[in-house]
């Protein structure tokens, strides 16, 4: 975290106030493997996978000792792009966080970090090549709902590639950790397809849950192997799907068509919003220039870098399906 032109109390306000607002709906920053970016170390951050073992099944003879293996590594590489914003705010400020003008405006700001992160997250990993429809063959024919048998398809896809539930996830928080959680795949989808879930046969909505120990940050239920978090960043793709019938559709002919993100262990990687250098606050008092003569104006603003990168196709899985109206 940096501020510029401001006393060190006034920095720590806003820094802590920035992340206070930005973290708690940062939904898809909760799933990915994490790098951090390291200062002064370039831009490109490095995720790194070590491949399994064949199975040894040739018999060991008495006395020889087998010639063993090498591990293997995958590495995936992505380069960060930095992105950020700011807001004028008038010359009340003058150095004091009690002022609710800088309170305000550092809230907004924090949201919009937030929302930047998630969108551009939600972007790239609606991109994935592995992906099932709710019916037909692709997109322009989707026009039916989430159901138990596709989500048994999904279950059976996945594990067939041997992906791992997930066990933890990113904590909600300023510094970069994680906490446990029953394991499971995890499914993302906007909230228009809640209606639909909770027609599924064995639904179970979180506040049926026997505890909230490992409860996921915008979790809505649950339904076999799958808990299921609402991120409202996966917008649909209008008018995408087949003749609508009873869908939700953008101009009333064709089904919109929504993305449902399932993730296993370590299917993407992320650089998070939170930890050292992820996120950075700025706070300027208003100064006498020339275009601002008598100091009427000052500027708050945040600047971070990110990176959201693919890491397995197989581990994770896109099913895209229709909502009803």
């Amino acid at each position: 975290m940096k501020s510029s032109d401001i006393s060190q109390r006034t920095t720590a306000y806003a820094d802590r106030r920035l992340l206070t607002r930005a973290i708690p709906n940062n939904i898809l920053g909760q799933f990915g493997q994490i790098r951090e970016l390291p200062f002064k170390k370039g831009t490109v951050v490095k995720f790194r996978r070590y491949n399994k073992l064949a199975a040894a099944t040739t018999p060991l003879a008495e006395g020889v000792t087998p010639t063993g293996k090498t591990l293997t590594k995958t590495d995936i590489t992505a380069t960060v792009k930095q992105y950020g914003d700011f807001v004028m705010i008038p010359d009340v400020i003058r150095d004091t966080h009690e002022d609710p003008v800088l309170k305000e405006n550092t809230d907004i700001l924090g949201e919009q970090a937030e929302e930047t992160y998630d969108v551009l997250r939600a972007g790239k990993l609606k991109a994935g090549t592995n992906v099932m429809y709710a019916n037909g063959a692709q997109r322009d024919a989707v026009n039916t709902v989430i159901t138990k048998t596709i989500l048994r398809k999904v279950d059976r896809a996945l594990l067939r590639q041997e992906a791992k539930h997930l066990t933890s996830i990113v904590k909600a928080g300023p510094n970069i950790s994680t906490f446990p959680i029953p394991p499971a795949f995890v499914v993302v989808c906007h909230a228009d397809l809640k209606m639909d879930l909770e027609a599924i046969a064995d639904w179970v909505p979180t506040q049926k849950y026997a505890s909230n120990m490992g409860l996921i940050n915008g979790e809505i239920g649950s339904s076999g192997n799958f808990r299921f978090v609402l991120d409202n960043n996966l917008t649909p793709w209008a008018d995408g799907g087949g003749a609508k019938g009873t869908m939700i559709s953008t101009t009333g002919t064709y089904a919109d068509v929504y993305p449902m993100l399932v993730f296993g262990k370590e299917a993407y990687g992320i650089v998070p919003l939170a930890g050292k250098n992820a996120v950075s606050t700025y706070v300027n008092n208003p100064k006498a220039i020339d275009s601002d003569p008598i100091a009427q104006r000052g500027t708050i603003g945040w600047k971070g870098s990110t990176t959201t990168v693919i890491l397995n196709d197989l581990w994770m899985l896109r099913i895209e399906v229709a909502a009803t109206a």
